[in-house]
Order: structure tokens, then C-alpha cells, then sequence
């Protein structure tokens, strides 16, 4: 069975640790392959990799990261189907939902192509007599990023591009259960040019993870995944004296309004809650269906749910592929039960689907007059189960996204302009839609939430990315009078 190794200096390097953790296809249950995990010996080693290229590659040009991210971006689109293939078969997604997932990493590749701009810095000539003060931004150093499961190739390309083009090196930690992807992204930035130790990838668990927190030449952590591990990456980060982002866990809310468009909001529904089997922090988790539009809104997502096709991500009839693991799919089947135990109504009922194979596959789930005291709807659940809460007001929709622990994404439908504008402001979370149900911001903006769902300041991708893999520095000047100056610049003498 092939075991996946760690990428350093630009060639795989053997795990010496001997303890290995198993990938599997989950639309199969099948083992596919196994991962090396790092000791604390192996990260410091790729760590001194990284730290060694970064002498070198902090005094590259501008000019030079350009052409070279520019390479990396034609890679990543030649061999886009390549690597959402490989998501495919260790994630479970559908291979048009993977292949977006590419796509949406290649906005941030994009974005970095634009580096000698991003990084312009300010000046003012005169500031006082003879006096002038400018501003650049500088590379930290060594930045590490540690990714989650669901998006095994977009989150690393949120941090990657940025990273690499303002003259850091970069270490990549992805998930356990997905590894391929993000190893193919490595090696595709290899191909492109980029000097060895630039971009490493090492494989682990814990022990790597808190390594990577604790080495004094790591400047900066990147983190996505679940709010209990983003806090603690923070907190350990921070105390260690590192530039930490982390971002956490979501319960995002759609509210539908009476004079919404019913179709748009119900299609909206159905392919935001369970695209990706719902494994998503942007996905939607709660309906918040205001007045008499609830019941043709259940309704009519019902009827869309009834359509959907499960089955495995390669098989091009699918619209939804297996849960990343047998675990996930029965923790998501205990919910489903606490749900209806407390008194939610499955319209719905995934646990009650069938399939003819030994994958970690599951149904989808609509749960009807679910209120706020109910574990689905307090827990992230990050499966294919959708809340309906009902609400007499628009107000209380917005109250119930404000007393939410999570600000990722909210949105609304509605037709009404006014009602629009309002709830842009009175959201209160990080990213809103307004007729959009994911409304993941393009890569030339941010993204990142509020709440529980940011652990820190700074969010991820587009300008804020660039800020953070950057210090500033501001230098003042003062020279000579120039009437004084012993070169002849033709200014008058006393004389």
C-alpha cells in the first residue's frame, strides 16, 4: 500500500517516526493508502529547511515571484481535474464540487500574480524641512499553515500564494484524512520554479501541530478547522509569540423573508445546506423562514430534496458524495435523533436512506420547527442536516443571528430593497448575502467571520492576507541642505 511521505527541499522524504494513519475513499470505506506521521525531530528538520531558503528567497525581486507565481497559476489550472480527482476520492465530494474548489483556489493564486501592487507602500517627500518618511512591508520569515479536511486544496491556496509572493517560505500541514491534493499543490509550485524549501509539506498529527506552535522560527500560523482547535492554536500561537490567524466554526443562518422569490430560496436551500454533504463552514445550517412563507418553503425543499442523487463523487449523476469518515456519518446521525427527541419535526429523515455499499454514506435530513434550546441547533453539526426555525418577524431572524456563538456567514432572501440594506448592516456576522447563500467573498477581498468563528483579528486571503504575512516598517530620512552638498546640483553660490 502506498504511503504518503513528507515534502522537503523539494523531494519526498521518507516518515522514520513508524507510525502511520490510514486514507481511505469514503465513497468505498476502502483504505486507499497510508500517512507518515512527523516526529518532533522530522518538523524542526523542515523547519531548518524552510529557514535556510528563506536567506535566499526574502532578497528575490518582485519581477522574479511574479513570473514564478504566474507559472504556478498555469500548473494548478492545467492540472486542475488532476487534483480535484484526487479530493474526489479522499474527501468524498462530487467532482464538479471539487473541481469549483480549485477554481476558487486559483482567484487566490490570481490575486497574488498582482504582488508588486499589493505591497506598494507610502511616501511623503517634506514631511519636514529636508525630512522625508516612507512605509514598506517586509516577509516575516518562516509561516506555517495547518488545514482542515473539507477543502483540502482551496484553504492551503488561501494561504500559499500570498505567503510565497511577499518573500516568506511556507509550511504546509494538511489534514490526515486527505493528503494527496494538497501534496499535488506542492509539487505543481515546485514544477513552477520555486526554489527548494520554499513551500515544504509535512504530514502529522498533534505532535506536529503544537511543534509547529512552539519553534521560535515560525513567525506565523494560519488555521481553519473546527472553534475549540482554532482557540487553542491561537492561544498556544500567541503565548509563543507568533502571528496567529484562526479560523473557527460556523451555524450559519438564511433568513427568507415573505416576499422572497420561493424557488430561488429554496434552491438556494438545498444546494447551500447539502452541497459537499454539508462539510463546510460557509454551508447553511439554519432556515429562518419569517411569517406564512414557512410551510411552501418546507415544502418546496422537500420536493428538491426528493431529487437529489447520492452516490459516489466520480460518478457523474451524483450531487452529493459520502461523509469523510464512518465516525463523522454516525455523529451525524445522533444529532438527527437528538433533534427529533426534543421535539423537531423530520420532514426529512437521512438516516432512513439506503445504499448498496460499504461506504460512509448518509441521506439528507430537514428538521421542521426546531427552536433555539435544541443541541441541532446549538452544535455544528457539519453534515447534511438542515434547521427550519419559524419566525414572526424579521427583527426576531436578525436577534436570532445576533445571540448565535458563530458569525461566519448569514443571509437573506428577499425582493424588498429596503429590507436588503437594512440586514447588510444588522447582520452580525462576517459575510453576508443578500439572494446569495454562500456568500464566500471573491479572492481580491477577505474572508472570515466574527465571533466564535475568528479566534484573533485578522482574516484570511485577498489585502488582510497580505498584512499579515507582512511587517511594517517605516523609515524617515533626512539630508543635507542641498545648497551645501559638494556635488554641483546648480544651485546658487553666495558668491
Amino acid at each position: 500500500m502506498e504511503t504518503i511521505n513528507h515534502l522537503v527541499d523539494g523531494v519526498t522524504v521518507e516518515g522514520t517516526s513508524g507510525i502511520t494513519k490510514p486514507v481511505f475513499n469514503p465513497a468505498t470505506g476502502a483504505q486507499t493508502a497510508e500517512l507518515a506521521m512527523a516526529t518532533v525531530d522530522e518538523v524542526d528538520a523542515v523547519i531548518a529547511s524552510s529557514q535556510a531558503a528563506f536567506e535566499e528567497w526574502s532578497e528575490v525581486s518582485l519581477a522574479r515571484r511574479t513570473k514564478l507565481m504566474f507559472s504556478y497559476r498555469n500548473l494548478v489550472e492545467k492540472h486542475a481535474e488532476d487534483i480535484a480527482k484526487l479530493i474526489t476520492a479522499e474527501h468524498g465530494k462530487v467532482l464538479s464540487d471539487a473541481m469549483g474548489e480549485v477554481a476558487r483556489g486559483l482567484e487566490n493564486i490570481e490575486f497574488a500574480c498582482g504582488i508588486a501592487d499589493n505591497l506598494k507602500g507610502a511616501y511623503n517627500e517634506s514631511a519636514s524641512t529636508g525630512v522625508d518618511v516612507y512605509s514598506v512591508r517586509q516577509p516575516l520569515g518562516v509561516v506555517a499553515g495547518i488545514t482542515p479536511f473539507n477543502f483540502p486544496a482551496m484553504v492551503p491556496l488561501w494561504m500559499i500564494p500570498n505567503a510565497l509572493a511577499c518573500g516568506n517560505t511556507f509550511i504546509l500541514k494538511p489534514s490526515e484524512r486527505d493528503p494527496s491534493g494538497p501534496m499535488l499543490i506542492a509539487e505543481l509550485a515546485q514544477e513552477a520554479g520555486f526554489p527548494p524549501g520554499v513551500l515544504n509539506v509535512v504530514n502529522g498529527d498533534k505532535v506536529a501541530v503544537d511543534r509547529l506552535l512552539e519553534h521560535p522560527d515560525v513567525r506565523a500560523v494560519s488555521f481553519v478547522g473546527s472553534s475549540p482547535i482554532a482557540q487553542y492554536v491561537y492561544e498556544t500561537g500567541s503565548r509563543n509569540g507568533k502571528r496567529v490567524q484562526a479560523l473557527g466554526g460556523a451555524k450559519n443562518h438564511m433568513i427568507v423573508l415573505p416576499d422572497a422569490d420561493l424557488d430561488l430560496a429554496a434552491d438556494a436551500a438545498v444546494s447551500a445546506a447539502y452541497g459537499s454533504a454539508g462539510e463546510r463552514c460557509m454551508a447553511i445550517s439554519v432556515v429562518v423562514a419569517v411569517g406564512e412563507i414557512a410551510d411552501p418553503l418546507v415544502d418546496a425543499i422537500k420536493v428538491r430534496m426528493e431529487k437529489l442523487t447520492i452516490g459516489d463523487g466520480t460518478d457523474p449523476a451524483s450531487e452529493m458524495g459520502p461523509i469523510i469518515t464512518g465516525e463523522a456519518r454516525d455523529r451525524i446521525a445522533d444529532y438527527v435523533q437528538q433533534g427529533v427527541d426534543a421535539g423537531a419535526s423530520a420532514v426529512v429523515d437521512g438516516r432512513e436512506a439506503s445504499f448498496d455499499n460499504d461506504g460512509f454514506f448518509i441521506g439528507v435530513t430537514l428538521l421542521d420547527n426546531v427552536t433555539p434550546d435544541m443541541t441541532v441547533y446549538q452544535d455544528e453539526i457539519f453534515g447534511p442536516v438542515l434547521s427550519v426555525v419559524r419566525s414572526d418577524s424579521y427583527q426576531e431572524a436578525v436577534d436570532l443571528i445576533a445571540s448565535n456563538r458563530w458569525g461566519n456567514g448569514a443571509a437573506i432572501f428577499t425582493r424588498d430593497g429596503g429590507a436588503a440594506r437594512q440586514f447588510q448592516r444588522d447582520a452580525d456576522a462576517g459575510m453576508v448575502g443578500i439572494n446569495v447563500p454562500i456568500p464566500v467573498p471573491v479572492g481580491y477581498h477577505s474572508f472570515g467571520g466574527w465571533k466564535d468563528s475568528l479566534f484573533g483579528d485578522t482574516t484570511m486571503y485577498g489585502p488582510e492576507g497580505v498584512k499579515f504575512y507582512t511587517k511594517a516598517k517605516v523609515i524617515t530620512s533626512r539630508w543635507p541642505d542641498p545648497s551645501t552638498s559638494t556635488v554641483n546640483l546648480g544651485f546658487p553660490t553666495n558668491d
